[in-house]
C-alpha cells in the first residue's frame, strides 16, 4: 500500500477537502506566441504555472481559467492555449472550465476552445464535480472592457440555482463584483451588481471565483465570499501608490481552492523558482503520523 499524500494527513480538527479546484486567470495568449506588449513572455510564464499545478495536487476536481484567455481574441491564441492546457488536464484526470474575459472574442473562443459554433452567444455552462456545482458566467460585453450580465443570463442563473447541489455551488466569472482600491479598475467594473446579488442571495452559492484585476483580492458580495486570482501573464505592482500602479513581470500566481463542508479556503500559490528550506518533508509527515496527538504537540508545538 502506498503512503498517503501530504493532503491526506490529518493532524488537526479538519478532514481533507472533498474537492480541490485550481483557479487560474488572465493568461492573455497571443497568436504565434508573441510577447504581450513586446515584453511579457506569457507562454513561458503559463508553462511554469502548469508545472506548478502538476506539483501541488495530483487530481484536482477542475482547472478553472477565469478569463482573458487570449489578449486579442485571435483564433491561433486559443489553439495555442488549448494545446498547452489539455495535455496537463488529461495527465491530472480533470476537466477544464474556460471563462470568457473582456479581452476575449466569443466567436473565436467558442470555436477554438469549446468546439461550438462561432457565435456571439454568452459562454456559460454548468459542471457537476461530484456533487459540487460549478457555474460559469459570461460577464463580457462585446466590444467593451467593463462587465455586465443581461436579463437572460440572470434569469438562467436563477433557474439553475432553484435546486441546491449536494456540496453547494461556486460561480466563476471574469469581472469580480468587488470594489478596487485602484480608481482605473472601477471604470472597468461589473455593472448591475444589485441584480446579481438579488439572484444569488439566499441560494447555495458558497463562493465566487474571478479574475480581471491582475492581483489577488478577496471580499464579500451578497453574503458570499469572492476570491480574485492574480494573473499568469503579468501582475499589478500594488506595492506602489494607486496612481503609480502598473504591470510587472513578477509575482505571477494561481489559487488552490479547497472545499470542505464547513468552509472553503483559497490559497495563493506563487509561480517562482525561489529556493526554500528543507525542514518539512514526506519523511517528517510520516514520523508525525506515527505519533499520538500528545506526542506531536511535544515534538513540534512547544516553543523552543
Amino acid at each position: 500500500m502506498s503512503a498517503p499524500s501530504a493532503s491526506e494527513y490529518v493532524f488537526g480538527r479538519h478532514r481533507p477537502a472533498s474537492h480541490v479546484i485550481v483557479h487560474v486567470s488572465d493568461p492573455h495568449f497571443l497568436a504565434g506566441g508573441r510577447r504581450l506588449g513586446g515584453r511579457y513572455d506569457v507562454e513561458a510564464s503559463f508553462a511554469r504555472t502548469l508545472e506548478a499545478i502538476k506539483a501541488v495536487h495530483p487530481h484536482p476536481s477542475a482547472i478553472v481559467v477565469t478569463g482573458d484567455l487570449a489578449d486579442l481574441g485571435e483564433p491561433d491564441a486559443y489553439r495555442r492555449l488549448r494545446a498547452a492546457v489539455e495535455p496537463v488536464a488529461a495527465e491530472l484526470g480533470t476537466v477544464v472550465v474556460w471563462v470568457a474575459g473582456n479581452h476575449d472574442e466569443r466567436p473565436a473562443l467558442r470555436e477554438g476552445l469549446l468546439d461550438l459554433a462561432p457565435t456571439q452567444e454568452p459562454v456559460t455552462g454548468v459542471w457537476d464535480l461530484d456533487g459540487l456545482r460549478l457555474i460559469a458566467l459570461d460577464s463580457t460585453v462585446p466590444g467593451w472592457h467593463h462587465g455586465d450580465l443581461d436579463d437572460a443570463q440572470l434569469e438562467w442563473l436563477a433557474s439553475v440555482l432553484q435546486e441546491p447541489a449536494p456540496h453547494g455551488t461556486l460561480l466563476a466569472m471574469h469581472h469580480p463584483p468587488l470594489p478596487s482600491h485602484l480608481p482605473l479598475f472601477d471604470i472597468l467594473e461589473l455593472r448591475r451588481q444589485d441584480e446579481l446579488a438579488e439572484v444569488i442571495r439566499g441560494t447555495d452559492v458558497r463562493g465566487i471565483l474571478a479574475g480581471h484585476l491582475h492581483y489577488s483580492s478577496h471580499g464579500m458580495f451578497a453574503g458570499v465570499p469572492v476570491s480574485v486570482s492574480s494573473a499568469t501573464c503579468y501582475t499589478m505592482n500594488v506595492a506602489k501608490p494607486a496612481p503609480d500602479v502598473n504591470g510587472m513581470d513578477a509575482a505571477q500566481a494561481f489559487q488552490l481552492v479547497h472545499v470542505r463542508p464547513e468552509t472553503i479556503t483559497h490559497t495563493v500559490v506563487p509561480v517562482t523558482d525561489a529556493a526554500t528550506g528543507d525542514y518539512f518533508s514526506e519523511r517528517w509527515l510520516e514520523e508525525m503520523a506515527a505519533l499520538t496527538p500528545e506526542q506531536r504537540l511535544e515534538a513540534f508545538s512547544r516553543k523552543r
